[in-house]
């Protein structure tokens, strides 16, 4: 493990602190760009109020088109993204429109044959079978030659979108996208199945004089929208976070037997679903279809009205997931070795091309390099003729900026600052890697590349650390993008009773480290996870310690736990 920079958060001021204690709290919302204690605490109540759907450009053209369809029967497809954003959208929009009356169908790309994205042929095959109306969710805002495709084949397109704006629109019917710079909506970071509860929105909306109340609540799919945004990594803060804290509630009353299916499987208990189970549990599984089969499986399981089918729907998703786990990595290891890796300084970005990657995976292979080596990662599934790419990076290189700087050398593309993907023509392969690590060069050259951690609070004592500043805590979840869970830092403690726990390796003990830290006068229980070969390193020896501080309820017994981060080892000092 290579110990990551700490960097310190400068101080809250005096009255900040005083008007919201405890200190560690005030602290930590602080961080977070708060310096009105009010507004600080609205935050912690997620009292956002989500904007007028109106405010979106082309809402306004968007809601009387698909009206006119549901009145005229017209078929309407929904066309999705295999992603769990893309998913989840898909499945509400097509869910409520059904309800409306609407003659709607799903469409959701098969990422191995047709890749992400509108592709043309889909939408003339779409044409051909009657559709009228085409609602993408989750993508198509660069699609700008398959939209002049599918109007050249009597299609009218709404692009449903969150993605980066490419330098030229596509001729749509009406582009809803919250990052459109003529949008007057409020809140410019929602995720594509919160553009589509927007538009479910305003379809729903009736005016203060109507009499007739709508049909049923948008508020009733707000679990997919929870499910949905905390998967797609976008910022739990402003209308996200009430959305997410709004259906969390509806997640856990688990009222959809598909919900119900995926909890089971896994292992959370319906009413016990927060955030991090959303990203760690519900999360992976849903994408495991699109990954390694079709994401259609996932999409039938959100949708499903049979206790009995979700179940066979979860429990194959359950045996993707695991499938899943283990391509990735065997991958991980394949790719490193493909880059030309070796134990140096890794290159300023990691390139890696094979026939062997899996397409499905190569996202998860290109996080995995981020996170390992720190630095930005692309990692291609080479075909017959063209391949597919999966980008991630680090706060200090934006990938999308870079691919665009390339869009010659590429079939398509699109994604974020962190995360992007792409088509290119094989032939074209080399001079891409080779234009991507110059870029690469010339924005990083200089830079101490090394992963950095963020202290909320530093110096904090053991005594400091009880089940009330445990629970003042909470209040800031749902912890995410942009709001994490405060990381705090307790200096000069020894390691003691330190023991490998969890499966792991055979003759490796487990693959993680439980011990306890102790100041001379104060214990208290810590966990590594996923670092247990570290046992010998540390054991006995003085440390500083970066944690997230939680209450563990085991066996009946209920004490707080520090979640390790990181780990300073501190010279010499053996107990």
């Amino acid at each position: 493990m290579q110990p990551k920079r700490w960097r310190v958060r400068p101080p809250a001021p005096e009255s900040f602190v005083n008007s919201l204690p405890p200190r560690i709290l005030a602290q930590t919302l602080y961080n977070r760009g708060f310096s009105d204690p009010g507004a600080a605490r609205t935050f912690m109540e997620g009292a956002a109020r989500l904007g007028s759907p109106f405010a979106l450009a082309d809402v306004h053209k968007a809601v009387p088109r698909i009206k006119a369809a549901i009145k005229r029967g017209e078929p309407v497809v929904v066309y999705g993204d295999f992603d769990v954003d893309g998913v989840t959208a898909t499945s509400l929009l097509t869910l409520a429109l059904r309800r409306l009356g609407a003659n709607v169908s799903a469409y959701i790309p098969d990422r191995l044959s047709e890749g992400y994205g509108l592709n043309s042929a889909a939408l003339r095959r779409l044409a051909d079978e009657g559709a009228k109306l085409v609602i993408t969710v989750d993508c198509g805002i660069r699609s700008v030659p398959e939209v002049e495709d599918a109007n050249a084949a009597g299609l009218d397109m709404i692009i449903t979108d969150h993605h980066s704006i490419g330098p030229e629109l596509p001729p749509a019917y009406a582009i809803i996208n919250p990052k459109r710079a003529d949008s007057a909506y409020p809140y410019g970071d929602l995720c594509g199945v919160g553009v589509a509860y927007t538009l479910l929105r305003a379809l729903l909306h009736k005016p203060g004089h109507s009499q007739v109340p709508p049909p049923f609540s948008a508020e009733e799919y707000l679990d997919l929208v929870a499910i949905g945004t905390v998967a797609d990594l976008v910022p739990l803060t402003g209308e996200n976070r009430r959305l997410v804290i709004d259906g969390l509630q509806a997640l856990n009353r688990a009222g959809r037997p598909g919900v119900r299916a995926l909890l089971q499987v896994a292992g959370i208990a319906p009413g016990a679903c927060d955030a991090e189970g959303i990203g760690f549990g519900l999360g992976p599984r849903i994408n495991a279809a699109g990954r390694l089969d079709n994401a259609r499986l996932a999409y039938a399981l959100l949708t499903a009205e049979d206790d009995a089918i979700a179940a066979e729907l979860a429990e194959q998703l359950q045996k993707l997931n695991r499938e899943r786990q283990d391509k990735t990595a065997q991958m991980q290891a394949i790719a490193a070795e493909a880059a030309g890796i070796d134990d140096g300084v890794p290159p300023p970005l990691i390139f890696a091309v094979s026939p062997d990657f899996h397409q499905g995976i190569v996202g998860l292979v290109a996080s995995r390099l981020t996170e390992q080596f720190y630095r930005p990662a692309v990692v291609v599934e080479r075909g017959e003729d063209t391949s597919h790419g999966s980008c991630r990076s680090i706060p200090e290189f934006h990938i999308t900026d870079a691919l665009d700087a390339c869009a010659d050398l590429l079939v398509r593309h699109g994604g974020h600052a962190a995360a992007a993907g792409f088509t290119v023509r094989n032939a074209q392969i080399e001079a891409l890697n080779a234009r991507l690590l110059e870029i690469a060069n010339a924005q990083l050259d200089g830079q101490d590349l090394k992963p950095v951690l963020d202290i909320d609070a530093d110096e904090v004592g053991l005594h400091e650390l009880t089940e009330s500043l445990a629970e003042d805590l909470q209040r800031l979840e749902p912890t995410g993008i942009e709001n994490p869970k405060p990381i705090l830092a307790t200096r000069r403690v020894r390691v003691v009773s330190p023991r490998r726990v969890g499966r792991g390796e055979e003759g490796n003990g487990g693959k993680h480290l439980a011990f306890r830290v102790w100041d001379g006068v104060n214990y208290c229980d810590a966990i590594f996870f996923r670092h247990g070969d570290l046992i010998g390193a540390i054991s006995g020896r003085e440390v500083d310690v970066a944690y997230n501080l939680q209450i563990n309820e085991w066996n009946g017994r209920r004490n707080v736990q520090l979640n390790i981060h990181d780990i300073h080892i501190t010279e010499g000092n053996l107990l």
